[in-house]
């Protein structure tokens, strides 16, 4: 395995590279740790932050950034994670998805996105609680613009760590000469957001750390959920 932690900077570009192998574990429940992640200083990070063009942010600002960019590295903030299963689909109706099992996932969006799928995956990623906690000690010590910055690059995070979960799953699925569609995320129109709690017991969601508030947001926060549907034409 690839040392961890590992930060370098190539010309204008900041990178932070969190190696290590794809570990797969129980087939049944299917969860990846160690994925490689890497965070660059370019116009995406600089977009999470709410900021303008790299040629229009303050020297103070983009210092903030690199500096928070190689702690997150040495410090270990990241520990991505993704958990998913897969369920055959027995009933596709105008406003829900039936799975084996008596199982199924509601809202119009579902069928009208997935007409020709032959299962669903039911997917959730996180990039674990660490950074998050980071930010709430920067903001409590009044170092609102560090906190500020370091969610930014932790929503970043999440954004890189979403096609690496796709591009895993899309070489599974391959080898049964299936495709993936692209993601849909409760909360998008004709998905409705109730629907998360159903996501969470569909995926092994607790093998990496993630549950839900009592008003249904995703804990830790910097993570998120989706169904995509396979096929042999998606």
């Amino acid at each position: 395995m690839a040392p961890r932690g590992k930060a370098f900077c190539l010309g204008v570009a900041f990178l932070v590279d969190f190696s290590g192998d794809y570990n797969l574990e129980e087939k049944d429940m299917p969860v990846i740790r160690d994925i490689s992640l890497s965070l660059d200083y370019d116009e995406a990070m600089l977009r999470r932050q709410g900021l303008g063009e790299p040629s229009q942010v303050r020297p103070e600002i983009k210092k903030v950034i690199t500096e928070l960019l190689a702690e997150v590295g040495k410090g270990g903030l990241l520990e991505p994670a993704v958990a998913y299963e897969y369920y055959p689909i027995t009933a596709i109706d105008a406003d829900r998805i039936s799975l084996e099992g008596g199982k199924a996932i509601e809202g119009p969006l579902l069928p009208a996105t997935f007409p020709e799928a032959k299962e669903l995956i039911v997917l959730i990623a996180t990039i674990g609680p660490k950074l998050e906690k980071q930010v709430t000690e920067y903001t409590k010590g009044g170092g609102a613009l560090r906190g500020m910055v370091l969610d930014g690059i932790g929503t970043a995070a999440v954004d890189r760590l979403i096609p690496q979960a796709l591009e895993l799953i899309a070489a599974e699925v391959a080898s049964r000469g299936y495709e993936i569609s692209s993601p849909v995320n409760p909360g998008m129109p004709g998905f409705p957001m109730t629907e998360q709690w159903n996501l969470l017991e569909l995926a092994p969601a607790k093998e990496i750390g993630v549950s839900l508030s009592s008003s249904g947001v995703l804990i830790p926060r910097k993570s998120t959920s989706m169904v995509i549907g396979i096929g042999p034409k998606m």
